[in-house]
């Protein structure tokens, strides 16, 4: 597919990148995405909402809360695409499943695939809905083009486009690209030119392929 979009300024968070001013760097090679389970400080949420939360779902509030300061969108409807969901959390799970037999309640309810999409909508008070799409064979392109679906419908005049994925645990190393980095970003899209989303995107699938691809073309272009 080669439609054309527009996109806002992405709102990016990595480990080993938790400067926004360095994300240039990165863009250029001069900076690399740490594989650790670093997380950002969330600030702007309650301690108790944050206690428990994944690198995963922090790091999804973390780029949807400063998409929203960066564009003044305001409310607005989000797709959230993952390749990998809450992979660690699900580990544990099923650690406990053998061993115990049994999954408490708490460590199911945060584990499901919607959970940080919903956990971002919750802090940053958004009631517009929101899609949560895991693509099939990890085609990161076919994920983003089914999020962006309702704008390239007409359904939907923009959205908020939220990827997010979190470093896979040493146990499943060998079923995953050691290519695979713990990363989020979050950006508003539109199928014309609007004060906020001023970055002109195809999405062919060469462009598309991967997450950092998407990402750095957006950068490359803000």
């Amino acid at each position: 597919m080669d439609s054309s979009i527009f996109c806002s300024r992405p709102a990016c968070w990595a480990p080993g990148i938790e400067n926004p001013g360095d994300w240039p760097n990165w863009v250029d090679g001069g900076v690399q995405i740490e594989k650790s389970t670093g997380s950002p400080s969330l600030e702007f949420t309650p301690p108790l909402f944050r206690r428990r939360l994944s690198q995963l779902s922090r790091m999804t509030v973390r780029v949807v809360h400063d998409a929203l300061e960066l564009t003044d969108c305001g409310d607005i409807q989000q797709s959230f695409v993952s390749l990998r969901g809450e992979i660690t959390r699900q580990l544990s799970m099923e650690k406990a499943l053998i061993s115990e037999e049994t999954v408490l309640p708490a460590a199911f309810s945060l584990s499901v695939f919607n959970a940080p999409i919903a956990l971002a909508a919750i802090a940053c008070g958004l009631k517009s809905g929101y899609s949560a799409i895991f693509p099939a064979n990890e085609s990161f392109h076919d994920g983003l083009v089914t999020a962006l679906s309702p704008v390239l419908s007409g359904s939907a005049d923009s959205i908020l486009f939220v990827y997010g994925d979190e470093l896979v645990p040493a146990e499943y190393g060998g079923l995953h690209s050691p290519d695979d980095e713990p990363l989020a970003f979050a950006c508003v899209v539109s199928a014309k030119a609007t004060n906020c989303c001023k970055i002109p995107c195809g999405l062919k699938p060469e462009e598309t392929a991967t997450p950092a691809q998407f990402l750095r073309k957006l950068l490359k272009e803000a």
